[in-house]
């Protein structure tokens, strides 16, 4: 909280930027750079695009969500390192199973996941958005298996591995002492009990699904930008604050045809709760790559495949603007539309000296 109350004030120290045409000046203070602040994701996700657009390649790609269970998603909440952490294994372990099924497409495939903690209100609701390029490399590593097109996997068999993968590495979790309960759910400590509890689980039915293919890689691109340093909620769904309510627009997902969008008013208090529930452990990672994209080996990957489809590199010129305001100060004068330059930076809590007020003279 006092990283986003400091984020571009006097508080963190900035600059003086001065036009070299006319006499305009201003200051521009310096960013907190917080991961959860809604001010400066926008310049995080631009760099974080540009370094990811040569990796696309030309073929479908297709966007998977992989939901806990709401009474899940409350062990979730008290457990976030342990339990965030096996939703990012068990739903990379479960595509990359089923797409090396030679039943199945018989390839190993690659895949970014990305985790967001949140629903549309801001209540607790974790869940991975996973993208997947349509295809994989043959076992051997000689050939590109692509998929039926328009079609990846079947969902539901997506679903029920994910469960059975999740529900045992959550079980192995508990016998590791690395979950805590509270409250009512106290008593799930107790081995027995917390056996009990989720077995029911093992039979519902988890939601996995998947969305129809992008148009293309620019599609991609531009879809991965809104996706990937989202936060729990935008400035733009502000709709209204004061020292006692906050209102912001939400989509009511259970409303199936008209206009689902609405107006939500809650008590201050209450906003920020539900702002900071979705504020990440010290050092996760909520972006993660698997398969033929995993860091270690991604390049070399990528080159083979491209050479596998007899595609070029991306270049600049293929890369899709993502519209996203430039970290660096590149805006003209406000004044007359010259170049803006810096002349001077000052530290945090100090006065930059080409703005201050005049020094009185002694007498």
């Amino acid at each position: 909280m006092s990283s986003i109350e400091a984020c571009r004030t006097e508080a963190l120290g900035g600059h003086v930027a001065a036009c070299t045409k006319c006499k305009h000046q201003h200051i521009a203070y310096n960013s907190c750079k917080n991961r959860h602040c809604p001010k400066c994701q926008r310049p995080a996700a631009r760099d974080w695009m540009a370094a990811r657009a040569e990796d696309l390649l030309p073929v479908e790609y297709f966007h998977l969500v992989f939901t806990l269970p709401a009474e899940i998603a409350q062990i979730a909440y008290w457990n976030k390192r342990a339990v965030y952490g096996l939703l990012f294994k068990a739903s990379a372990e479960t595509l990359a199973t089923i797409a090396a099924d030679p039943k199945r497409m018989g390839a190993r495939v690659g895949m970014t996941s990305v985790l967001h903690t949140w629903g549309s209100a801001m209540t607790h609701h974790p869940h991975i958005h996973m993208i997947v390029p349509g295809g994989g490399l043959s076992p051997d590593g000689a050939k590109w298996v692509a998929c039926k097109p328009g079609f990846f996997l079947h969902v539901r068999v997506l679903s029920r591995l994910f469960r059975r993968l999740f529900v045992d590495g959550l079980v192995a979790l508990h016998h590791a002492d690395k979950l805590a309960f509270f409250g009512d759910m106290g008593g799930l400590a107790e081995t027995q009990a917390f056996a009990d509890w989720l077995a029911p689980f093992r039979k519902t039915e988890w939601v996995v699904y998947a969305k129809p293919p992008f148009g293309g890689p620019k599609a991609v691109l531009a879809y991965l930008s809104r996706y990937t340093h989202r936060i729990a909620i935008s400035n733009s769904r502000l709709v209204s604050a004061d020292a006692n309510t906050v209102a912001f627009r939400w989509k009511d997902y259970r409303i199936k045809r008209g206009d689902r969008m609405k107006v939500m008013r809650l008590a201050t208090n209450e906003f920020i709760r539900r702002y900071l529930i979705h504020v990440l452990p010290d050092g996760f990672h909520r972006i993660r790559h698997y398969g033929f994209l995993a860091s270690a080996k991604r390049k070399a990957n990528i080159a083979m495949i491209r050479t596998l489809l007899g595609a070029q590199m991306a270049t600049p010129e293929d890369t899709p603007s993502t519209e996203i305001v430039p970290l660096t100060l590149r805006e003209p004068c406000p004044e007359c539309g010259g170049p803006m330059r810096i002349i001077e930076i000052f530290q945090r809590g100090q006065v930059p000296r080409s703005r201050a007020p005049p020094q009185r003279q002694a007498a």
